[in-house]
């Protein structure tokens, strides 16, 4: 049932035909622009669960999806080598999740799953990463891993609202560290308001213009008349091609 739901509206950004979804953009964005990049015409209709491909190209998405949901076991196998510096422990968890029957079923079709997953398990290896690069702050390594957590942050959040939970823990680990470094005597106020910064530009202002800059992007691309207009105003209406009220002037 997903897969019909979801590869809809990866047609209708291929067609750019305006649509309304209680979710983020970018999953279904990207499931789009695969589509888009592998041939896919956007003309199936998706009407319900089970009907055939038949000669339209499919294999792009599912094969996106699957591509992000094999990432899961290397990030897996990172994230537990990092924390816990040992091998059989790491190699236990690839092995886990590449057994996993759930993770083998979400990853196989055109989900939104295996993409919150992916930038799920990208921000807390990149925080798991930051974290142990904490001896060479201000580093070329700190700020790659600091930045990339923050880019994790914003693709979570960008494909369903439940990656506030991965913000939430990223936070958390965040006002721990800085805690500590505020406890650190040998560290000036000065040093501790650069670490600040830092954290405030890569985890807060970066994710928010990387999240803002998805609408932006979503709005620009959706410029066609479909199923979505009625959720918004007249005035929107008016700005999209096909619509009855397509360049009506309308007062604000």
């Amino acid at each position: 049932w997903d897969e019909t739901h979801f590869g809809k509206m990866g047609s209708y950004y291929i067609n750019r035909t305006f649509f309304f979804d209680v979710h983020p953009p970018l999953g279904k964005m990207l499931i789009g622009l695969a589509g888009y990049l592998s041939g896919y015409d956007g003309t199936f209709p998706f009407q319900k669960p089970g009907d055939r491909y038949e000669q339209h190209n499919y294999i792009g998405m599912r094969g996106f999806c699957a591509f992000l949901g094999s990432c899961l076991v290397p990030f897996a196998y990172l994230t537990v080598l990092e924390l816990s510096k040992s091998l059989p422990a790491a190699l236990l968890t690839a092995f886990i999740l590449i057994f996993d029957t759930g993770c083998i079923t979400l990853s196989q079709y055109i989900l939104l799953d295996p993409i919150l997953m992916f930038f799920l398990m990208g921000a807390v290896l990149s925080m798991v990463k930051c974290n142990s690069c904490a001896d060479r702050p201000f580093s070329a390594s700190w700020w790659f891993w600091l930045s990339l957590t923050g880019v994790s942050l914003a693709g979570a959040m960008g494909v369903k609202f439940v990656g506030l939970f991965v913000v939430l823990l990223v936070g958390l680990n965040t006002i721990y560290d800085l805690w500590d470094l505020l406890g650190n005597l040998s560290l000036s106020l000065v040093v501790f308001g650069k670490h600040l910064l830092a954290r405030v530009l890569c985890l807060i202002v970066l994710p928010l213009a990387l999240y803002t800059a998805m609408f932006a992007v979503h709005f620009a691309v959706l410029n066609r008349s479909g199923p979505g207009d009625g959720f918004f105003s007249s005035a929107f209406q008016s700005q999209l091609i096909g619509n009855n009220l397509h360049n009506v002037s309308v007062p604000e």
